[in-house]
């Protein structure tokens, strides 16, 4: 009789939250029954002008002669009838977190769009100008310094594009896929035989590039990631608005060193745009790809043979296989009328890799060596002017961690050259099926190993090319996924 007493009771005790929660639930479907989605997409033109030096390479950039295509900031806007997810991919090697802060001030005073909900990534090609700075600036730590002339225009040009996105979203649904194309990637980063030396005077485990047939590869130090996600948005009857992909590849090459190119990203966005018939609409179709988790991986088979390739010639086959097989699975994907958006952002304090005093004491005596002294690495001087940088920066950086859900869809934000193994942890890991990351996102602070490839060294550990802590890696992840409980 007691226990039926106290079940009587609970049950009165738990209607009002039972009758609370039906009523928000109900409330909330029924909202999304009556909301509309909208999506817009549009491209900005950020070609900079011949003459430019253009970086990616090491030694003094080269001034460009010749564009071969055009650069863009593409751009993509969603819209759940509450909020607005902003995605712009930039055709740069990496730009700095100022820039793209102002960009995103610019943003919210011309949309109102917050800028925690703008993700504005590069995709890491090798032609194109500097943005993060000209001559010794580039490479310094930023703050208080003024913008120069190309920065000033990457600036308005970001938010003009996502201006006509804005002014160009319309009713939509929207599907997600992803499909597999492993056949161009390879990590670049080799176990040796022999330790190599590195422009410290220290000897690696690992090398960056060994060379095709080197015969004293031992294996690949770590995996490659070879899922195509995508994004696809189109208007109500069918026509397409706008795709976003993202593909852990670093970037194809085989440009000459004096041209304009956005590299393999520029050719999937024509050829998907081809493949999906949507040439010529109006507005036009916009194609993106977004650079993933590929901080060690190149399109390189280092266990040979070795390929031969005309310029541009590459990228072709790369970007075509890759964007047939997101038509592949474009063909199969169920699309929705309406989904939630949620966005959820944080800085990270992560403290900055300070050299030692012997570093620095070995920098300034590779600095003081005659030209005619035969170095003990080919990159020693860079790394030594390197070395002397990082040790006028600040003690800590905040970095940008950003999180966006698209209905059951996850998509992280991290401000590195993220490795592959870290992308699959956060997919492995992550409370949404399916997820991705974009690399070099809100800012570019170099290259981000796990500790574990600290250990054994190599091109992307090295201290100018990796700037923070050694355990940043574990760091990011754990709030990367943090960010992700908050907005489930």
């Amino acid at each position: 009789m007691t226990r039926i007493l106290y079940v009587e009771k609970s049950c009165k005790l738990l209607m009002p939250i039972l009758t609370i929660v039906l009523t928000l639930s109900f409330a909330s479907n029924l909202y999304a029954q009556n909301a509309v989605f909208k999506a817009g997409a549009s491209t900005a033109n950020i070609t900079p002008p011949l003459g430019s030096g253009l970086v990616g390479n090491f030694g003094v950039p080269p001034p460009a002669n010749y564009v071969h295509d055009e650069l863009h900031a593409r751009s993509l806007v969603l819209d759940d009838g509450t909020t607005k997810l902003v995605f712009v991919v930039i055709d740069n090697v990496g730009v700095i977190r100022e820039v793209l802060d102002e960009a995103k001030r610019l943003i919210f005073e011309e949309t109102k769009i917050p800028p925690a909900q703008v993700l504005i990534s590069s995709d890491h090609t090798h032609s194109a100008s500097s943005a993060s700075g000209i001559g010794a600036l580039r490479g310094n730590a930023h703050q208080g310094k003024t913008f120069d002339e190309y920065q000033r225009f990457l600036i308005r040009r970001i938010a003009d594009g996502v201006r006509v996105a804005v002014n160009n979203l319309e009713p939509a649904r929207i599907g997600w896929g992803a499909g597999n194309v492993p056949q161009h990637l390879f990590n670049r980063r080799w176990k040796m035989k022999s330790p190599v030396v590195n422009p410290f005077g220290g000897m690696d485990q690992v090398r960056m590039n060994p060379g095709v047939g080197n015969p004293d590869l031992v294996e690949p130090a770590g995996p490659t990631d070879p899922q195509v996600s995508f994004i696809s948005v189109q208007s109500l009857k069918g026509r397409p608005i706008g795709l976003l992909a993202n593909y852990s590849l670093h970037y194809v090459g085989g440009v000459p060193r004096d041209h304009i190119s956005a590299d393999y990203f520029a050719v999937f966005a024509d050829r998907i745009q081809e493949l999906l018939k949507a040439d010529r609409q109006d507005p036009p179709f916009v194609g993106i790809m977004s650079n993933g988790t590929s901080g060690d991986v190149n399109n390189i088979n280092f266990r040979g043979p070795a390929e031969k390739h005309e310029p541009y010639a590459k990228m072709r086959i790369v970007a075509n296989d890759v964007a047939t097989e997101v038509l592949r699975v474009y063909q199969t994907i169920q699309y929705k009328n309406w989904v939630r958006l949620r966005a959820a952002q944080s800085e990270l304090n992560l403290k900055v890799r300070k050299p030692t005093p012997e570093m620095l004491a070995y920098a300034q005596k590779v600095l003081a060596k005659p030209d005619t002294e035969k170095p003990v690495h080919n990159l020693e001087k860079t790394y030594a002017e390197r070395t002397m940088q990082l040790n006028g920066w600040p003690a800590n950086i905040n970095a940008v961690m950003q999180a966006f859900r698209i209905g059951d869809l996850g998509v992280a934000a991290i401000p590195f050259e993220v490795f592959t193994e870290i992308g699959l942890d956060i997919k492995a890991r992550s409370p949404f099926k399916p997820s991705f990351t974009i690399s070099i996102a809100n800012g570019s602070y170099g290259y981000l190993p796990t500790p574990e490839q600290h250990k054994v060294g190599g091109y992307e550990t090295w201290l100018g090319t990796n700037k923070v802590e050694t355990e940043a890696s574990r760091k990011i992840v754990a709030e990367i996924l943090n960010l992700f409980n908050q907005i489930k």
